[in-house]
């Protein structure tokens, strides 16, 4: 668990900070663009006690790895949220803003979706597990307000993807998956093979720029109901799209060949950053292919100590 310090007595503890996005939000926190410093503490520890929280800590995987253990991803992840939040409640957390995922939404549903639409149906078979636990979250922080008055709320990023992601093949998700793959086919001059049929559409956020808005919803967003955080509809990207620029930023020349036998997992799942514009407005997100291209550099440069 990480925690940082700000002004007017802000204390700041980040659960799962030594994954993806908690690396994020240290590198963006030592940078000096959120105005706080780092240190390390426990939750209720008398002299780290936080006034917020950000969870982010789970039990997460990629496409065939939720196939294979959806109810460990399902006890996992209930035991985490349930142990993090009623901890803040008894320790009087001011504000503790969790991390949930577009894949609780309903499978079935109209696009763009939006934050009204999280209960409206079952979610995609592929991972209801984890994507149960997740919609959970939800429920709780609102019944926690009603019952306590706790502000607990919650954002629902796309696909993140940045430095210190799982690369992963197997039980990683798709875009760092693809980046090991195409390091691997580059080092071998074989052909890159993408599971699926490369049709499947996403739209993937980079994870500094999701730290900046974590920030951003602790300092600035009031409601218990959860946030979207995204890119735009226009920027959703199929995976055949996404492979082709990891190709691009790692000056792979090979094949790309699409493994149809594989699934696809759900299709689409097209979120609308319509609220995020309101409610935090002017956020700037860096471009897709410079985001993949740091990312690319960064996991080439440390392929010995990534997680893979």
């Amino acid at each position: 668990m990480t925690e940082a310090a700000g002004p007017r007595s802000t204390r700041i503890l980040v659960t799962g900070g030594s994954g993806l996005v908690g690396r994020a939000i240290a590198q963006v926190v030592a940078d000096g663009r959120s105005g706080t410093r780092g240190c390390l503490g426990r939750l209720c520890e008398p002299t780290h006690r936080p006034t917020h929280v950000i969870h982010l800590a789970a039990m997460v995987g990629g496409l065939f790895k939720n196939i294979r253990c959806n109810l460990d991803f399902w006890r996992r992840n209930i035991h985490i949220n349930d142990n993090v939040l009623h901890t803040a409640y008894e320790c009087g957390v001011r504000k503790v803003v969790s991390c949930l995922s577009t894949c609780i939404f309903p499978d079935k549903t109209t696009y763009p979706i939006d934050e009204s639409m999280i209960h409206n149906g079952p979610p995609h078979s592929s991972n209801f597990g984890y994507s149960y636990a997740k919609r959970m979250i939800d429920v709780q922080n609102r019944a926690y307000f009603e019952q306590h008055g706790c502000r607990f709320t919650a954002v629902i990023p796309t696909n993140v993807f940045g430095p210190h992601d799982n690369f992963n093949i197997e039980d990683g998700h798709v875009l760092p998956g693809l980046i090991h793959k195409v390091y691997l086919a580059k080092q071998t001059g074989s052909p890159l093979t993408v599971w699926g049929t490369g049709k499947p559409r996403r739209q993937f956020i980079y994870s500094l720029d999701l730290a900046r808005l974590f920030l951003r919803v602790l300092r600035e967003y009031d409601e218990i109901e959860p946030i979207i955080l995204s890119v735009g509809e226009d920027d959703e990207v199929s995976i055949k799209e996404a492979a082709e620029t990891i190709a691009e930023a790692m000056d792979f020349k090979g094949e790309l060949v699409f493994d149809a036998t594989k699934a696809d997992g759900q299709f689409k799942k097209t979120a609308s950053n319509g609220k995020l514009r309101r409610c935090l407005p002017g956020f700037q997100f860096t471009p897709f292919k410079q985001a993949v291209k740091e990312t690319c550099a960064w996991f080439t440069a440390n392929y010995a100590s990534a997680r893979k």
